[in-house]
Order: structure tokens, then C-alpha cells, then sequence
């Protein structure tokens, strides 16, 4: 069992800055995907950014390549999603997840879930 725990977020202007973390406990040994996903009311979910745990490779979605970044810090157990030049966009409720994925942006391989948090973006 895992559990994940998100914090940060909350509102900004365009062209901001957040830094979200997620908080990792229990046996996270299997997930070897730890990844951030978003939905806007009234959209699917989609992935956003996601980290191979055993090697360290990392997953962007085209939307955010370049102003996103994903880390890990495996000693503290925990993954951050840096988000940069904040566009309206981007307004959503971010989701941690974690899980043995054949690929890290395959949200539907995914066993756990946080509860998500709000990142709202003003123009």
C-alpha cells in the first residue's frame, strides 16, 4: 500500500511560478513510475509529467516541455512538478500518482492516487 500526499499549489497570474510536492509513504519499492496528472472541469484527465524511478528518465506532455519540470528526491521520498510560465491553461486539479507502469504517462497502469490539489492561473 502507498499512500500520497499533495501540497502547494494554489492561484497565480499568467507567466508564474508553483512548485508542487508529493509527499510518498508505504512501500513505494514496486512503483516505478511516479507522475503528476491534471483535469479541467470538463475535460479527460491527462498526463503531465512523469519519472522512471529506476533509472531516473522523465516524461513531458508537449503542452508543458520546456516550462515544467519534474524531480525526485529519493531520500525524502518525495517527487516535485515545477511549473514555470504559468498560462491559464494550465488551470486544473493536479493529481500524484504512483505505480509499476510499463510507461509513466499511461495513467490508466496506475494503482495510487493523491487527492489532488487546485492550480488556478489567472490571464
Amino acid at each position: 500500500q502507498v499512500q500520497l500526499v499533495e501540497s502547494g499549489g494554489g492561484s497565480v497570474q499568467a507567466g508564474g511560478s508553483l512548485r508542487l510536492s508529493c509527499a510518498a509513504s508505504g512501500n513505494t519499492f514496486r512503483s516505478y513510475c511516479m507522475g503528476w496528472f491534471r483535469q479541467a472541469p470538463g475535460k479527460e484527465r491527462e498526463g503531465v509529467a512523469a519519472v522512471y524511478t529506476g533509472g531516473g528518465t522523465t516524461y513531458y506532455a508537449d503542452s508543458v516541455k520546456g516550462r515544467f519540470t519534474i524531480d525526485e528526491d529519493s531520500a525524502k521520498n518525495t517527487v516535485y512538478l515545477e511549473l514555470n510560465t504559468l498560462k491559464p491553461e494550465d488551470t486544473a486539479m493536479y493529481y500524484c500518482a504512483a505505480g509499476a507502469v510499463r510507461y509513466c504517462l499511461d495513467q490508466s497502469g496506475y494503482k495510487y492516487w493523491g487527492q489532488g490539489i487546485q492550480v488556478t492561473v489567472s490571464s
